[in-house]
């Protein structure tokens, strides 16, 4: 949120710097983010001083031009030629010097020497849009007789550089978002750190109804979502564009001036934290405003000419026939004020900070007021507002205040009531800092103290600090009004000592991998565990029904978990491919969630069962899962814009030599494993590598052209996923062991075997390790063949068989005799010929 220093000083009295501010607020816990210096008129009207027009004749070569001299206070008199009628001999004017630079929007020009039509001019005699303190242009600026010749203009003007404050308003500090709320902040944390000041706000005594010309009758007829709706109405107003002075404060502040009643509800909303809606009252049929949820499918275009339709769970600001604005969110079509609008009506509400939270989410709309309304504001401060935004409207737009205000509010909301013991809190913050300073704090926070023992405090804590409501919520805005920096470090440390667990040996072997990828050129990435629940539309392998969906979800495109860490490495492709960076390598650490329909829990009968019990608790978590998973992407060109190699496209090959590096790496015993085809959907061809169990350990293969294509990436995807939790089980008994190197040769043997096109290469491995246990070490495919010269339906597998024995060499007579056994076998389960 954008705050103004000068703004700011309206409301809490300090002598401290724009910076001193931030760091004070920041020490608070309403973080700065920055402080950027803003000038009311840009270049800060620098280089223009007051001059003496002396002299004014006409120019010899010119019928319009004038030369004159001019008195700038010091030195010599100045020669500036002058192009406007209105120029004589004695006026004080405002001059742009050598050197000064002036602005026309972004563009800029400099004052320099120069001759016009042959006669030297040294500056500028200046119009009122020619600096930007105006728009007139019929002629020079003629000041007082007063004016003093050699002053700056902008000491003249009174122009002073204020400073925009951007403060980062975290969740539950809904009372912050306000120029008073910050404000309040600063106003404690000026009275703990002994500074002279003041806290206050305009006051409303002079708000008074003038007439009872306009009465709208108010219903509100879903209190529970509308807990106070106030209104007041004003007629014969003016609508017209705003003073400057509060054109500057919004523009200050980011905003874009409309009319003076916009700009009121705009003003006091960042100036109070009260969010209010202007309607004009001539189109509010009936003249009655009714407060009430619509039927499901309601249509509703807003004030940006977008349809929605209104849930049976929108709260809206309705007139007798048709809803005006979805409460709290969004004004529609024709409920605004414009510049035939005479009479108008002002809202001022308090709404339930969960109805429009889910509208706002519902709708895709995001607004100052809902961003207000959704955390919670001040129901009390709903008629002062109200008040100040009528006497502002009638000090900018003339007209009376036609009617009493309004107020339905049948069940008021209670302050909290807080107890806080002392030596709870002294406890909870590392420090005994005295009742004295507790209780000045916590009446520096408009905390009222109800009661008081030796032992703590009752507290009323106002109803719109939403975020403090426990004995806790109190010590932490004690604490940090008094200092977090304050509390001392303690000087022993106490520790217990831990012994690693299965968690320290899987980070550690989270970072030997991330280390050992990095070293292969890949990047990690970190992805949203929330995604578009459309992504798993109509797939097979993570269908929709299996998703974690969110109840609230703050978007379309976050609502749901993931289940798969595929599609968050797809959207970083995405990304960089449009930004032409398409040769890529990703990796990422990542839980992926899933939900089973089959395993939910049966509803909790009353009286019987109960929320709490701690089985139904575990019944209702056993239709939840979650996995840690690795997943590697690589795309794009493997080498590129190599001298010394031709470009290369990534491959599978290259993708599954990085999978089985891992499992290396990891200490996996290949022997273990099963490689078979994936029928995973999100592959359009893939492998599994499975235990002996059947369990996928890893999946890697082509990503889908459906997917490519639905996430809009054009190039082939090569996607691994490792099951990290399983892996950890595979090797969870692992034990490191040393052997010599073998001192006796390995002999390898090479079979060319025919066999049926669906017999796989693991199959393959799977007889020749079970056939040989103990001399048997490796088993590669080398090549393939299918074509010419081979029967229909057949392919022709060349494999390599690699036998050692540590204790002895082999002789022909035991190698011959083992792979007379691996044909004989292969024969047997497979069906294989040699060629």
């Amino acid at each position: 949120m954008n705050i103004s220093y000068n703004w700011l000083k309206e409301y809490v009295d300090f002598e401290l710097t724009a910076q001193e501010v931030a760091d004070a607020l920041t020490s608070e816990g309403l973080e700065v983010g920055c402080v950027e210096e803003v000038q009311p008129v840009k270049g800060g009207l620098q280089g223009l001083v007051i001059g003496e027009v002396l002299t004014c004749v006409p120019h010899p070569n010119s019928d319009h031009m004038h030369v004159c001299t001019v008195n700038l206070g010091e030195g010599e008199p100045v020669q500036i030629v002058c192009g406007a009628p209105n120029v004589a001999a004695g006026q004080k004017v405002v001059v742009a010097t050598l050197g000064c630079k002036l602005y026309d929007g972004d563009e800029c020009f400099t004052i320099k020497k120069s001759k016009l039509r042959g006669v030297e001019s040294l500056g500028m005699i200046c119009a009122e849009d020619e600096i930007g303190i105006g728009t007139d242009h019929n002629g020079i600026i003629v000041l007082p007789e007063t004016a003093v010749p050699g002053t700056p203009a902008a000491e003249y003007y009174n122009l002073k550089s204020d400073y925009l404050i951007e403060v980062d308003i975290t969740p539950n500090r809904a009372d912050a978002c306000s120029h008073y709320g910050v404000a309040r902040d600063l106003y404690a944390w000026l009275v703990q750190n002994g500074h002279k000041t003041a806290l206050h706000r305009p006051s409303c005594d002079g708000f008074k109804v003038d007439s009872h010309e306009l009465d709208i009758d108010i219903e509100v007829q879903n209190a529970e979502a509308c807990p106070r709706y106030a209104a007041v109405t004003l007629r014969n107003c003016e609508v017209k564009e705003s003073p400057e002075w509060l054109q500057d404060k919004l523009r200050t502040i980011g905003l874009r001036p409309i009319n003076n009643i916009v700009d009121v509800t705009n003003y006091i909303m960042f100036a109070y934290g009260q969010p209010l809606h202007c309607f004009d009252a001539d189109m509010i049929k009936g003249g009655k405003v009714v407060v009430k949820t619509m039927p499901e499918g309601t249509p509703f275009v807003t004030l940006d000419g977008e349809e929605h339709k209104l849930s049976d769970r929108d709260l809206a600001i309705c007139n007798v026939e048709e809803p005006m604005c979805i409460a709290g969110v969004f004004g529609g079509k024709g409920s605004g004020t414009y510049e035939t609008t005479r009479n108008v009506l002002l809202e001022s509400a308090y709404f339930n900070p969960t109805w429009i939270r889910k509208s706002a989410r519902r709708h895709g709309l995001s607004t100052d007021a809902s961003f207000r309304f959704e955390r919670g504001i001040d129901p009390n401060g709903v008629i002062y507002a109200l008040k100040q935004a009528a006497m502002l409207c009638k000090e900018l737009a003339g007209g009376e205040i036609a009617m009493e205000i309004k107020d339905v509010y049948p069940n008021p909301l209670p302050d909290f009531v807080v107890d806080l013991n002392y030596e709870y809190a002294y406890g909870l913050m590392g420090k005994n800092i005295g009742a004295d300073t507790v209780k000045s704090i916590v009446t520096s926070l408009e905390m009222k103290i109800l009661e008081e023992t030796a032992e703590g405090l009752k507290l009323q804590v106002p109803a719109y600090r939403v975020d403090v409501q426990r004995p806790c919520d109190v010590v932490e805005d004690i604490l940090r009004v008094y200092g977090y920096n304050n509390v001392e470090i303690p000087s022993a440390v106490r520790s217990t000592l831990n012994v690693k667990g299965d968690e320290d040996k899987s980070h550690k072997l989270q970072n030997l991998v991330a280390e050992q990828l990095v070293g292969c050129g890949f990047n990690e990435i970190l992805n949203n565990s929330l995604q578009r629940a459309a992504y798993y539309d109509g797939m097979e392998s993570y269908p929709a029904s299996h998703l974690v969906k969110l109840m609230n979800p703050l978007s379309s495109d976050l609502n749901a978990m993931r289940q798969t860490l595929l599609f968050g490495g797809l959207e970083c492709i995405a990304h960089n491919a449009n930004r032409k960076n398409a040769d890529l390598k990703f990796f990422e650490f990542g839980n992926c969630y899933y939900f089973r329909e089959e395993n939910k829990c049966p509803d909790i009968v009353p009286g019987v069962s109960s929320s709490r019990d701690p089985e139904v608790i575990q019944h209702v978590l056993d239709a939840y899962s979650e996995d840690y998973h690795l997943g590697l992407w690589v795309t794009g060109k493997r080498v590129s814009g190599s001298w010394a190699h031709p470009d290369e496209d990534s491959s599978f090959y290259e993708l599954k030599a990085y999978v089985l590096n891992i499992l290396t790496r990891l200490g996996v015993n290949f022997g273990a494993l099963v490689f078979a085809p994936s029928r995973n959907d999100i592959y359009s061809k893939g492998i599994e590598i499975q235990n002996r169990g059947g369990k996928v350990l890893a999946m890697l293969g082509i990503v889908s052209r459906k997917i490519q294509k639905m996430m809009d990436v054009d190039h082939e995807v090569y996607y691994a996923d490792l099951n990290w939790k399983l892996l950890m089980k595979a090797i969870r008994n692992n034990k490191i062991s040393y052997t010599e190197i073998g001192k006796f040769p390995a002999v390898s043997r090479d079979l060319a075997l025919l066999l049926d096109k669906g017999v796989e290469f693991a199959e393959i491995e799977k007889v020749a390790y079970s056939t040989e246990k103990k001399l048997l070490k490796e088993v590669t495919l080398f090549d393939v063949y299918e074509g010419k010269n081979l029967e229909a339906g057949k392919k022709s597998y060349a494999v390599n068989f690699v036998l050692q024995d540590e204790t002895k060499t082999l002789n022909d007579k035991q190698i011959d005799a083992i792979m007379n056994k691996l044909i004989a076998n292969l024969q047997a389960k497979l069906g294989a010929k040699l060629r």
